[in-house]
């Protein structure tokens, strides 16, 4: 697994050995735009001229900024986002993210990581 340094950001992202991007929030995490932008900045490092798929787990996110959500919505190199989450409250916030943000890649919440890495997936690998 390759691993991109935190610096003063809070999530942690990593690319799997199926070349799959891991954004992971921290228990709590209070997602700030600078949080974003630096998550965003990292994603496409990490990418190159690749566009990969994305597993985003923010379960037991507490919060996202609006200025963080303008972040989001901005194109990156992430090819379609699957938002894993656990709980009620992790889907309410999900989908007023998905609800009020116009998205640049295809985004979906699920509760199973299973089924989240089977559709990042679809289409013949991590490169679609």
């Amino acid at each position: 697994m390759t691993e991109q340094p935190e610096g003063s950001t809070k999530g942690d992202l990593s690319l799997d050995e199926g070349g799959i991007l891991q954004l992971r929030w921290p228990r709590g995490a209070s997602i700030s735009e600078a949080d974003a932008e630096n998550a965003m900045d990292r994603v496409n490092d990490l990418c190159g001229e690749d566009r990969r798929p994305m597993l985003v787990d923010m379960a037991t996110t507490e919060r996202v900024s609006r200025g963080a959500r303008a972040v989001f919505g901005r194109p990156c190199q992430a090819s379609r986002i699957a938002l894993l989450g656990s709980s009620p409250v992790d889907k309410v916030m999900a989908n007023f993210v998905l609800g009020v943000s116009k998205l640049p890649c295809p985004t979906r919440f699920f509760t199973s990581r299973q089924e989240a890495m089977a559709w990042l997936t679809l289409d013949g690998g991590p490169s679609a």
